[in-house]
């Protein structure tokens, strides 16, 4: 029965009758663990929903990829598969590139420029782009932390990049920071990035400091590097056939519930981060702050807004917000 159900849930939206009311449940799927603060908020937005509008909405939500992963359940937006993902917006500008300025290399200063970017001008001007472009609507962000360096070579400047072998996953906007500064760049899959490191396969990765406690990466480097040089997010993406079926008020609520989720988890994650330095000095790692002018300029010299398809005048517009 389990299967079958799951089967059901798979296939599209599913309407139960419980007595003389018809539920509506709704498919919410990403790709993080249960433990994540993505997932919790997940299901507690999902559950506020529920109670908000009286029952007339169940909300699943589908953790850990369990819907497909994160190119599967965008494609499941248009598809009628999914209902509602968490999802980067690297993924969003497959299908609107300009949104993915947000992923060039210093764009934000730190996780609170980001908040502040989310009640911006410009982010309304940018998830209206995507939501013409697609049909689908970006209801609420989340931050997902900054990324830093790792690595088993000392690194204080962009100079001491230069021919270090380091594991960047394969997106364009990822890679540019590493590239500029001349490293060896290698899109190993992350489920293979520990042994990698171990092995020496690479020598170094980048990712929040979150992610590099919570995977262990630290116990086969010797350095952290607070590049900082992404300040990495999420998106809570409606998908345009769910959102054609809810009324105002409904999208009025939907929208409330994955804000409110959205500034619990970004509270969660940005509390989590604060701890982390004092926790790598503690595992007798060597933290290095960097000059970031000197990334960024590095950056700036070797790649151009218009590379990725985005538009300078819309990172002009983020930098100006305060």
């Amino acid at each position: 029965m389990k299967h079958i159900i799951t089967a059901m849930l798979a296939a599209g939206s599913v309407f139960a009758v419980s007595g003389a009311s018809a539920q509506t449940v709704l498919k919410w799927a990403h790709v993080y663990e249960t433990s994540e603060p993505f997932h919790t908020e997940s299901v507690w937005a999902g559950e506020e929903f529920k109670k908000r509008t009286n029952g007339k909405y169940e909300i699943q939500v589908f953790p850990a990829s369990q819907l497909g992963k994160e190119t599967d359940i965008n494609q499941g937006l248009t598809l009628g598969t999914t209902d509602i993902i968490i999802s980067g917006s690297s993924f969003a500008a497959r299908s609107f590139a300009p949104i993915g300025v947000t992923y060039y290399p210093f764009t934000f200063r730190n996780g609170d420029h980001l908040v502040a970017y989310t009640k911006s001008d410009i982010y309304k001007e940018l998830n209206k782009g995507y939501e013409e472009k697609t049909g689908h609507h970006i209801i609420a962000t989340t931050y997902y932390g900054t990324r830093h360096t790792s690595s088993n070579k000392p690194i204080k400047s962009c100079a001491d990049m230069k021919g270090l072998k380091i594991r960047v996953p394969d997106v364009p906007a990822y890679l540019a920071m590493p590239r500029a500064c001349g490293a060896n760049t290698a899109p190993i899959a992350f489920a293979e990035v520990y042994l990698a490191l171990q092995s020496g396969t690479v020598e170094a990765q980048e990712n929040p400091l979150t992610t590099i406690q919570a995977k262990k990466f630290f116990e086969v480097q010797k350095h952290i590097i607070l590049t900082g040089h992404i300040v990495d997010h999420l998106n809570t993406v409606v998908a345009k056939g769910t959102w054609d079926k809810l009324s105002e008020d409904e999208r009025k609520i939907l929208g409330e519930v994955a804000q409110e989720a959205a500034v619990r988890a970004t509270k969660t994650i940005q509390k989590s981060e604060t701890e982390m330095v004092q926790f790598f000095k503690d595992k007798g790692l060597t933290v290095t702050e960097i000059n970031r002018a000197e990334f960024q300029d590095a950056v700036a010299k070797n790649t151009t807004f218009e590379q990725f398809g985005y538009r300078k005048a819309d990172w002009d517009k983020i930098q100006a917000v305060k």
